[in-house]
């Protein structure tokens, strides 16, 4: 007998295989950044995220800011998207400062490090597109 064991009562979410199934996924994005930023649970470094939708080699992430929030230097070996929705972000890519107002975007090309500091409460979204080391386009 195949007996499953529910931890629903310690998961702050939905379990990422219900979010992400399905052929067709519509987000309210403003919606879904009112419920992060009502979660319980303290902010991490000023922020809050989570993955609306994963399925490779795609990944969204919409993050929810705190005035002075930020995401440590990183990089990835993926394309990353950072696109403001509120707010206004510093990204810092390359030791080159990108100032951020809510409608811009920032493209990065994989390996690229960076950091995000939200000058102000603000919100992204986040898009990092895996790619092959073999990848030619």
């Amino acid at each position: 007998m195949n007996e499953r064991t529910d931890d629903t009562t310690e998961r702050l979410r939905t379990p990422p295989a219900e979010r992400f199934s399905g052929d067709i996924h519509d987000f309210d994005l403003s919606a879904t950044l009112s419920e992060l930023r009502r979660e319980d649970h303290p902010a991490k470094d000023g922020h809050r995220q989570i993955t609306i939708f994963r399925r490779a080699p795609v990944t969204h992430v919409l993050f929810a800011f705190d005035p002075g929030g930020r995401l440590a230097e990183h990089s990835t070996t993926g394309l990353v998207t950072i696109h403001v929705l509120e707010g206004r972000l510093r990204v810092r890519a390359d030791a080159e400062e990108h100032d951020l107002p809510a409608g811009r975007m920032l493209i990065l090309s994989p390996g690229v490090p960076h950091d995000v500091r939200a000058l102000e409460s603000s919100a992204m979204l986040l898009t990092v597109h895996l790619q092959d080391d073999d990848a030619t386009t």
